[in-house]
């Protein structure tokens, strides 16, 4: 059996990297890119750093400012249509995940045409698009090293997993000190999100001896590494083990796929508007616990790996450390119930069958060690309101 490994074709790594942006674009064989972004990287002068980067070096170049949180497909077609008019022959990711999200379905509309309908799984992207270079801005969702992106049909509110290797971007500047200015909320919610991704593609059924690695790595860095940056936001060391660990667990997953917890996530965005790093928190305690039966031997790994416990000898005793730090990571960071968030309990319930179809069609419970029923999918989101 072989695996077939996509990455970027170039990783710079690191605190400064991004002052290898111009040099990135000459090996690309890039001239004019286009700046893909969100007005709070505006706000914050972040766009800055990238335009005084390309002025320095007389590189032209454009901008589009007004990526949405939970990008939809008619809040990127302004963007399809300036990349297409300007004629631009690389983009810029430069923001959290739905920013890189956005610029690669702009890419792949933009080269290709059509809708994104078109693109969404079970059909595989192969076709190469516009370069992306990605400039993750938050650690957490790893989508500067995947080949998937995720967009908003406005229309049916349904979020369209697209994947495949034209989805991955060419290039990925990982730059932690682009993160020191990150909300705790913020970095929490991302933080939570990576850990999510490495757990799941360790105990994926599709993850491989080249993805259990990464995994690994990213459950060491951020296991035990995210309680610290957030705590405390001076500590250079830890937000530079999450920041890669956040990058490994992107390569983990985009080469594994995730599994029951992305897919009871994103109907919670697309209904009660739950920011997708926080609804993964919201969740994963409880999908976790639902699953271990299933794979017990790699959930004891993850405590250990995530530094829990010495040894797996005894099982459950590594069971349960593994979810009482999960669930001490939402206390700690005070990950909001449900309730807290604002979403109310009839609308709720009413909708769980909804999401519970939502969440199979997106095929990712697929890869869970347990698989769930729409039944017990519903059980399940029940559990994660009642245990609050």
């Amino acid at each position: 059996m072989t695996t077939t490994i996509n990455l970027p074709k170039i990783m710079q790594i690191g605190a400064g990297a991004i002052n290898a942006l111009p040099a990135t674009l000459e090996n690309l064989g890039c001239q004019y890119p286009c700046i893909i972004t969100d007005a709070t990287m505006v706000t914050l002068g972040y766009t800055d750093k990238i335009t005084n980067l390309l002025k320095a070096q007389n590189i032209d170049y454009g901008l589009f400012s007004e990526t949405r949180a939970e990008p939809s497909e008619d809040s990127i077609l302004p963007a399809v249509d300036l990349v297409r008019q300007g004629k631009y022959d690389c983009l810029l990711a430069l923001g959290g995940g739905s920013a890189i999200d956005t610029a690669k379905a702009i890419a792949l509309l933009a080269s290709h045409g059509g809708t994104m309908r078109d693109y969404k799984m079970p059909r595989l992207v192969n076709m190469r698009s516009l370069p992306v270079i990605a400039i993750p801005t938050t650690a957490g969702t790893g989508s500067e090293a995947t080949q998937a992106t995720i967009i908003t049909d406005a229309s049916t509110d349904e979020k369209m997993l697209c994947m495949g290797p034209g989805l991955m971007p060419m290039a990925a500047i990982v730059d932690y000190e682009l993160t020191l200015s990150l909300p705790m909320r913020i970095a929490a919610d991302t933080g939570i999100d990576a850990l999510t991704h490495a757990i799941e593609a360790y105990v994926s059924r599709k993850a491989n001896l080249f993805s259990d690695q990464q995994a690994i790595a990213a459950m060491k860095l951020i296991g035990q590494n995210l309680l610290r940056t957030c705590q405390d936001a001076t500590d250079l060391a830890a937000r530079e083990a999450v920041m890669l660990g956040a990058t490994l667990a992107g390569v983990a997953f985009s080469n594994a796929s995730v599994a029951l917890v992305h897919g009871m996530s994103r109907p919670l965005g697309v209904h009660f508007h739950v920011p997708h790093g926080l609804s993964n928190a919201m969740l994963l305690p409880t999908v976790t616990e639902y699953s271990i039966s299933s794979s017990p031997t790699r959930y004891a790994q993850c405590a250990m790996y995530m530094g829990l416990v010495d040894d797996i000898a005894d099982k459950h005793q590594a069971h349960k450390a593994l979810l009482s730090q999960l669930r001490l990571i939402n206390t700690t960071l005070k990950v909001p119930t449900l309730a807290e968030f604002g979403v109310q309990k009839d609308t709720f319930y009413n909708t769980l069958a909804l999401m519970a179809e939502q969440a199979l069609a997106s095929g990712s419970p697929n890869n869970n060690p347990r698989l769930a029923s729409k039944d017990e999918i519903i059980t399940l989101y029940k559990t994660a309101w009642e245990s609050e």
